[in-house]
């Protein structure tokens, strides 16, 4: 395996009793990497995150973690941490105090006050360290499970649906926090429900299905994989842009008119390919209309989950609650 690979798998397959969770999945993660983890209820995320951080053994395939293959044993070099399902922490104790008593299981000197405070200051926390955990909401014991994993001081961080109850501010702070990880060298394993913080976040993605992987690469390749998008467009002059919309080839209007009237504009919504779209704005260029707004009408990374996994109209990525 070249060095440069923080995980390596092949075939890696998993199931329990009938229930097949993970079939045949090849995954590779460069180091100094942020990469999404995306797929339906029943996908197989919650198993593959498993199988990173040592909590179960794959029944087939092979697993290399940071250079290191995994065998059929629990357990991952040291330097793998994280969470799946929530963080593990104890409720009567405070911020400060979980992180102690976790440094201190570990058998490591990173559970020095100073330390502690500089991660709880790093997350967030800094100012509620001294109150203890059963009070904190669901976004404050994520980020205290977040600098809980950053102890290890980790290679890899595997972390599942980090920015599950995060206000916008909590939320800036993971992402900053995840971004610096990645720019220092460490890997980022990321699983959301979160199209948005995927979208914003990940070098790459890994869409499941059914316990398969359907697609995996950088997010920019999704749109030649996931067929023809709807995109909003809002230009200075919404007739000249619908004529010159319906002489585009491979591009069409969606059915019903295609339009959206809203009191502050008027907006098309167009549907095809990306190259179609690329010849639309040399066409409303050509013709001197401006164009304000054109983005897809569902975002990228939320489309292609949709059109990749066969999802049906309206359902759209969870987190799962077993598997």
């Amino acid at each position: 395996m070249q060095s440069t690979a923080a995980i390596r798998a092949r075939g890696v397959s998993k199931t329990f009793g009938d229930v097949v969770a993970l079939d045949g999945v090849d995954l590779d993660v460069p180091a100094g990497q942020i990469h999404g983890l995306v797929g339906p209820n029943g996908a197989g995320k919650t198993t593959l995150l498993g199988l990173l951080l040592g909590l179960a053994v794959a029944d087939g395939g092979t697993l290399e973690i940071l250079g290191m293959p995994v065998g059929r044993v629990l357990g991952v070099p040291g330097s793998v941490a994280g969470f799946v399902e929530g963080p593990g922490l104890y409720p009567t104790l405070t911020a400060r105090q979980n992180l102690a008593a976790l440094a201190s299981l570990r058998g490591t000197t990173s559970g020095r006050a100073a330390h502690v405070d500089e991660l709880l200051d790093r997350v967030g926390l800094r100012e509620v360290a001294g109150e203890p955990v059963r009070g904190f909401s669901l976004g404050m014991r994520q980020r205290l499970g977040l600098a809980a994993a950053l102890l290890w001081e980790p290679r890899l961080l595997v972390l599942d649906e980090p920015a599950n109850g995060l206000d916008p501010a909590g939320k800036r702070q993971v992402h900053r926090v995840l971004t610096d990880l990645a720019e220092a060298g460490a890997t980022v394993i990321l699983s959301s429900h979160r199209m948005d913080d995927l979208a914003a976040l990940c070098d790459e993605v890994t869409l499941l299905a059914t316990g398969r992987v359907v697609f995996s690469g950088p997010v920019r390749k999704l749109a030649a994989e996931s067929g023809d998008l709807d995109h909003r467009l809002v230009t200075s002059d919404p007739e000249g842009a619908r004529e010159v919309a319906d002489g585009t080839p491979s591009l069409s209007r969606v059915a019903g008119g295609g339009s959206l009237s809203r009191a502050d504009d008027d907006a098309l919504v167009v549907r095809g390919p990306q190259t179609a779209l690329d010849e639309l704005v040399v066409r409303l260029v050509a013709a001197g209309i401006a164009i304000r707004e054109l983005g897809p009408v569902v975002p990228l990374l939320e489309s292609a989950f949709l059109a990749l996994t066969g999802a049906d109209d309206g359902v759209t990525p969870d987190g799962e609650s077993a598997r």
